[in-house]
Formats: C-alpha cells, structure tokens, sequence
C-alpha cells in the first residue's frame, strides 16, 4: 500500500466545505475530477455501506469507518462493483480520509489515500483537480 496526501486551503467554514463534498449534487459536480457523472448511494452513517457508482453502474463498495461532521470522513473500500454485482478485494487496509481543519484563512481540506501501485498514478492525476473542484464550489456557491 502507498499512502497519499493532498490538501488545499480554502477560504470558507468547514461546515460548507463539508456541504459541498457531501451533499448529493455538489458530490456529483466535484467529482467529476475522477469520472464524469459519478454518484454514491447509501447512507454516510459511521459502520454503514456506501456505494460508489460511476453512469455505467461500475464503481466501488466501502465502508464508513469514521464520520466526524464537518471535521473527518473516513472510508474503508472493499471491493469494486462491475455492472452493479458486488466484487470483493484483497485490498487491506484501502482507506481514503477526508480532513478538515478550521483556521484564519477558513478551511484546510487535506486528503489521505491508502491505494495499491496501480492506482497511484490515477489519484496523483485526479485529486488535485478534485480538491480544486470543492475549493471553487465551497468559495463560489450560495
């Protein structure tokens, strides 16, 4: 496993930039960074499942290891969902943590990802794009 971080300071209170990682449509706007029309089902309830889809119904399972209102989200991932069929994986300890801490300036929004080798590469790419997503949306939405 790789462990990963990103962060990006932005200039709005945790509580919306909390809102717009996690509120349905806002979701669906920002991470488009990864994949174009992607969605989550399920609950964000600490122990729950949640499910990862991307417009093909493929995507990921994961469970929700820590949920810290406007301060941590945590996710353990599973498996990967093919065609909406559940597949699980050997993954370990995949874990993907969102962090915010309050400061002068605002938020700092910091991203901690556990991933295999092969999925480096892709979130060195995408989440910088996806943290400048919920960065314009949290300083520009109402």
């Amino acid at each position: 496993m790789e462990k990963l971080s990103f962060e990006i300071q932005i200039s709005a209170p945790p509580e919306k930039v909390w809102s717009v990682l996690w509120d349905e449509i806002s979701y669906r706007q920002w991470t488009t960074a990864f994949t174009e029309g992607s969605f989550y089902q399920g609950t964000l309830e600490e122990g729950s499942i949640v499910k990862f889809f991307d417009p093909d119904n493929n995507g990921m399972y994961s469970q929700v290891v820590k949920n810290i209102p406007n301060k941590e989200m945590k996710f353990l991932h599973l498996g990967e969902i093919y065609d909406g069929v559940e597949v699980p994986q050997e993954w370990g300890e995949a874990t993907e943590a969102y962090i915010l801490e309050e400061n002068d300036e605002g938020t700092k929004l910091m991203s901690e990802i556990q991933t295999t080798a092969e999925f480096k590469e892709f979130f060195e790419d995408k989440f910088p794009k996806a943290l400048q997503f919920v960065k314009n949306l949290s300083e520009n939405q109402l």
